[in-house]
């Protein structure tokens, strides 16, 4: 039976919101632009899912939902778009040195474009130091971004003091919300963030929809010109069924997350205590309490994370070696580079994402197989020491 830990990377769609879904691909199949009964259906159904998403971030209004093809388009929509209609007032940008790699890119693109990007630094866990962040801002700096969590080692920023640091000097902040918004709530009434990304498939919803929240008052220049849907801020026909999926899936995960965060908090900690005490020279990459519930990032000595996911695929086992948008490079994590660790350590590190399908018997399965083939490639390594070798024989 395969057992599937890579739930940062995809994760399936509820059969909930399967269900939902379903009349709205050849029964209520209408355009909500269209003049007609069946246009005005479609349009009942896009302002309900809106409000339901709304409702997902405690968003005081519908209307600060603008739906997008997913999270990417989004992080382009809140940050280049933000940055464009500002341009006036500054041109300096602060991100952290251990964004997303979509948001990495666009930092690059906005370079290219005439803006000054800063990257604050991480500590050794890959959080951000509040000071740190203080001291790179100017009186030309019009944007900050950071992400909730990170999407890959799970360590959580202090998003709230960062919201209240850029209201007292009048900077938009926008936070990429998709590694943490199945786990960790949003509430944007509590903690006043400008902007924030959203994405469907990473609450369980339809890939391919996602969505920017936008605060009263903020405003972004388009970068997708057409029809002047989604208030003009992001043109093209809305996807209804895609979008009624993440509104589904918003409402459940809500819903249920109190009780489903607790549950994978519990797994997590079994399988960081189980990988840690059966493995010698393992370690845990991240924060040991300030981390997202559903995150287990290890790192291994003298081996390579690319061969031990090889050899777990064997096992059927499904886990990562960090972001699934950049596992095709040969290139250790930045995000590991930057919170100091050497390239080879980077390079041994292995990415445990549960998820709501994720049972003990899976966390129990990963740590009855994982030892037995860390051992196996670390005596197939010429970078295993002597010591460690011999142990392994006293064992045996």
């Amino acid at each position: 039976m395969s057992v599937y830990l890579d739930n940062q990377a995809a994760k399936p769609v509820d059969d909930r919101v399967i269900a939902e879904m379903m009349p709205y691909f050849n029964e209520k199949f209408a355009n909500p632009a269209s003049l007609h009964c069946d246009g005005d259906i479609a349009t009942d159904i896009l302002e309900k899912s809106r409000e339901m998403v709304a409702n997902f971030v405690n968003a005081p209004d519908r209307s600060d939902i603008i739906f997008t093809s997913g999270a990417t388009e989004s992080n382009n929509l809140g940050i280049i778009g933000a940055a464009m209609r500002q341009k006036k007032k500054g041109n300096h940008i602060i991100i952290s040195e251990i964004e997303h790699i979509s948001i990495l890119n666009i930092a690059k693109y906005l370079e290219k474009e005439g803006f000054r990007v800063s990257r604050v630094a991480v500590d050794r866990f890959g959080i951000i130091q509040l000071e740190k962040l203080e001291k790179l801002i100017s009186d030309d700096t019009i944007l900050i971004s950071i992400a909730t969590a990170s999407n890959e080692v799970g360590s959580l920023q202090p998003i709230a003091e960062i919201s209240k640091l850029a209201q007292e000097k009048g900077i938009l902040f926008h936070t990429d919300a998709v590694a943490s918004a199945s786990v960790i709530p949003i509430d944007v009434q509590k903690i006043p963030i400008d902007l924030i990304t959203l994405s469907s498939n990473d609450i369980y919803g339809p890939r391919g929809v996602g969505a920017l929240y936008m605060k009263k008052g903020v405003r972004v220049n388009p970068i997708i010109i057409g029809g002047g849907q989604e208030r003009g801020f992001r043109s093209g026909s809305e996807n209804i069924p895609g979008i009624v999926g993440f509104a589904k899936a918003a409402e459940i995960t809500k819903e249920e997350m109190p009780q489903e965060s607790e549950r994978l908090k519990k797994l997590r900690d079994k399988l960081i205590k189980g990988v840690l005490e059966t493995i010698p020279k393992s370690h845990l990459n991240g924060h040991p309490e300030k981390r997202l519930p559903h995150n287990a990032h290890f790192r291994f000595d003298y081996i390579e994370g690319e061969s031990l996911i090889l050899t777990l695929k064997e096992h059927n086992i499904a886990a990562a070696t960090g972001s699934a948008c950049s596992s095709k490079t040969l290139e250790p994590s930045h995000t590991l580079i930057a919170m100091g660790l050497l390239h080879e350590e980077a390079h041994g590190s292995l990415l445990v994402s549960l998820g709501r399908t994720t049972r003990e018997s899976d966390v129990d399965r990963l740590i009855e197989v994982l030892p037995e083939q860390v051992k196996r490639l670390r005596k197939l390594s010429p970078l295993t020491p002597s010591d460690l070798l011999k142990q392994y024989e006293e064992v045996k």
